[in-house]
């Protein structure tokens, strides 16, 4: 179950004690690493394969002009990074052959021109095929709501506004892309508004 409020919120958080001894490179990543874009599976001759998610990463740039590149890490257990890719001097990196229910763990560091690496970034976790909730404004106070989750599975979309009561506003089958859009014609109706979905299967 997943709720999410009509006030766009940062769900981000920021690092913090990073080593000095690294020269240049103590503030080299401004310290947020965040989720911006899942990209759900996509079918490969009409069948979903094992391990075809993907989530796209994205950070704050360095503000040291020392920094030449950035590397990813990712593993199963938080703090224990068994992949890593060095990315260039870019901002964002999507990262692939990710299977749905398993949780994921994601930092980075910056590198130097010297080869020297920071200390990690804060630390994020994601989990593929769980539901999901994203929210953006369109015109005349509706709410488009991208339900993500589990290929095939039916997802009520529901909306409260205490709490205590929930009401049904819709439902979203979800097919080969992973994720629908859902217009809450309603929401300017409202003062605030509160979403959740729930699987319907």
């Amino acid at each position: 179950m997943t709720i999410i409020h009509t006030q766009k919120t940062d769900r981000t958080c920021a690092a913090g004690g990073w080593s000095s001894r690294i020269t240049g490179l103590t503030r080299a990543l401004a310290g947020i690493l965040f989720l911006v874009l899942l990209h759900n599976p996509a079918p490969v001759l009409g069948v979903t394969l094992p391990g075809s998610y993907s989530v796209a990463l994205a950070w704050q740039p360095s503000s040291s002009t020392n920094v030449t590149s950035y590397r990813v890490y990712s593993g199963s257990a938080s703090g224990n990074y068994t992949n890593s890719v060095l990315v260039g001097n870019v901002t964002t990196n999507t990262v692939s052959g990710l299977a749905s229910g398993a949780t994921y763990y994601f930092s980075i560091t910056a590198i130097g021109a010297d080869g020297q690496e920071s200390p990690f970034s804060n630390e994020i976790n994601y989990m593929p095929g769980v539901p999901t909730v994203r929210m953006r404004t369109a015109f005349a106070g509706q709410f488009v709501l991208t339900v993500s989750g589990l290929i095939g599975h039916t997802y009520q979309v529901q909306a409260t506004q205490d709490f205590k009561t929930w009401t049904t506003i819709g439902t979203a089958t979800l097919g080969a892309g992973g994720s629908l859009d859902f217009t809450d014609t309603n929401a300017a109706s409202f003062t605030h508004r509160f979403y959740r979905t729930q699987d319907a299967l």
